[in-house]
């Protein structure tokens, strides 16, 4: 089994990390639960689609966990919130540093978007430039707990280069699959780290189910999005660090880009921990926002279905990281929205475009074109009044534009040409 810790039908895995307070695993469909010491990647009753949440025993939290005492670490790192995570005490986390990332105050974006105040969660600021490292980091962690060796997952790039990053620290070994299609710069961040990358000749959905029978043929612990229940625990920290940051008075709105579902379900969970805990009064509405060209869960949830009856549609969006046929985290991604009050809102690939610089120029926050959905999104919900202008919103940012450059000169063009002298510039600058 390649060292891997996996049995043979890889659905099982032999763990010792153990958090005191985590009680089980419960099917998010059928409410089944599971014992803590094996944990399944989904509930085999419902299959796939039958994501787990990990239910943690919050009275006893609350007896013995305070926030004054979280505040006091010195860990600025994902880690100061390792008590509200599934780590045992003194267990091994990855030595490069996720999270923490700066909540930048944006007032003349609030203003153009018509809200009282407006701040982006800026997670491109992460150490490969997502906010796919905090569930990389929480999946490695959880790799050196059970002694596997290889760690796989299927991406359009930012997931992957998270896995490839946190493994390359941790001195595991990751084995990579991407659609052929996607962007130079992602892949070229996958091979410098030195994982072995697989480019597959289909979309993303094609990479998710080679993935998954490569994980379970070779004994390999998958990361896959929507499949290990560790990627939300990982997920949930920006919540986490949203809260403390806004000293626990949480935002009326969080408005979140979304493709697979993971991440939004991911700041559901962190929220609810916090509410659960007393830590913070009420949840924050979690705005959804998918391209027109990806929109499965947004149909879903217009529906009112739970997401779990969704089918496969044809993607295509310039926003690769939000493209998904059929999201793997679909239930949690409807769950969150709708258990928040929120809403899902739809965006064209013109809007994304002319998101990226002009979040760029009114913050300083350059986005790659799934991360600018956000922005595009917020300004659709004011449209269609689901956010009003005395809320206070946070936009997630999810990836840094450096990830996708090629879409970003799609929306500037290229720079102005000049000759050495200045007369030159007095030709362009100060014409007769």
């Amino acid at each position: 089994m390649q060292g891997s810790g996996l049995t043979d039908d890889s659905l099982y895995i032999d763990q010792k990390m153990n958090n005191p307070y985590l009680q089980s695993f419960q099917c998010t469909l059928c409410k089944s639960i599971y014992a803590v010491d094996t944990l399944l990647y989904t509930c085999p009753k419902c299959g796939e689609v039958g994501t787990l949440d990990m239910v943690y025993d919050f009275d006893a939290m609350r007896a013995t966990l305070t926030r004054a005492a979280l505040t006091a670490s010195r860990d600025f790192s994902m880690w100061r919130y390792r008590d509200l995570l599934p780590l045992a005490p003194g267990d091994a986390v990855p030595p490069l540093p996720v999270g923490w990332t700066p909540l930048v105050p944006t007032p003349r974006l609030a203003q153009i978007a018509g809200v009282a105040d407006l701040w982006i969660k800026d997670d491109g600021r992460n150490p490969t430039a997502s906010f796919k490292d905090r569930a990389s980091a929480m999946v490695v962690a959880h790799a050196l707990a059970i002694g596997a060796e290889v760690v796989t997952t299927a991406s359009t790039g930012n997931a992957a280069a998270a896995l490839a990053g946190l493994c390359a620290s941790a001195g595991l070994r990751a084995v990579i699959f991407v659609p052929a299609s996607a962007p130079e710069v992602k892949i070229a961040q996958l091979l410098v780290y030195g994982a072995q990358v697989f480019l597959v000749q289909g979309n993303y959905d094609d990479a998710f189910d080679l993935c998954m029978q490569a994980a379970a043929r070779y004994g390999w612990y998958c990361r896959n999005t929507g499949i290990n229940p560790y990627t939300t625990e990982g997920k949930k920290t920006a919540a986490f660090e949203i809260a403390e940051q806004m000293d626990w008075n949480v935002p009326d709105a969080v408005v979140v880009s979304v493709g697979d579902g993971s991440i939004i379900g991911g700041m559901h969970k962190g929220f609810a921990d916090l509410h659960a805990l007393g830590w913070i009064d009420r949840l924050p509405r979690l705005i959804g926002v998918q391209a027109t060209g990806s929109a499965a869960l947004a149909t879903a949830w217009r529906a009112g279905s739970s997401g779990a009856d969704i089918h496969p549609i044809a993607a295509q969006t310039i926003a690769d990281s939000i493209a998904s046929d059929l999201p793997r985290d679909r239930v949690k991604a409807i769950r969150a929205v709708r258990e928040t009050g929120g809403v899902y809102v739809t965006v064209s690939d013109e809007a994304i475009l002319a998101a990226i610089p002009a979040v760029a120029r009114g913050s300083g926050v350059f986005m790659e074109p799934a991360c600018a959905a956000a922005w595009a999104g917020l300004q659709q919900a004011v449209r269609e009044g689901a956010i009003q202008p005395n809320e206070r919103v946070v936009l997630l940012g999810t990836g840094n534009g450096l990830k996708d450059v090629r879409a970003a000169m799609r929306t500037v063009g290229a720079g102005q040409p000049v000759g050495k002298q200045i007369s030159d510039l007095d030709a362009i600058l100060m014409p007769t």
